[in-house]
């Protein structure tokens, strides 16, 4: 599912127009994006957690050449699924 059938999909079950939908699609997206670059954790009960994790910094091999180099630590964004998110998927 891409971001068009996404708003297409809620424009439907929540009954608003498919711009309607868009405007809260994006909005849902944003916040999440200024949360995490906040460092702050988006917890949604019964769907799951965005969140940001530490990435250490470690050294890495350049295929190509063979030669070692250093890739710096990094803040990534990751998802935590909850467990009746789990289990929807798993058809339990």
């Amino acid at each position: 599912m891409n971001k068009g059938q996404l708003v297409e999909s809620v424009a439907k079950k929540a009954g608003l127009t498919a711009k309607q939908s868009q405007l809260a699609v994006t909005a849902f997206i944003d916040t999440v994006k200024e949360a995490l670059a906040a460092g702050d954790p988006v917890t949604l009960i019964g769907f799951g957690t965005f969140l940001v994790r530490d990435r250490a910094a470690r050294t890495g091999r350049n295929p190509r050449t063979k030669e070692t180099v250093q890739i710096p630590a990094v803040k990534v964004p990751a998802f935590k699924a909850g467990a009746p998110l789990k289990a929807a998927v798993n058809h339990k």
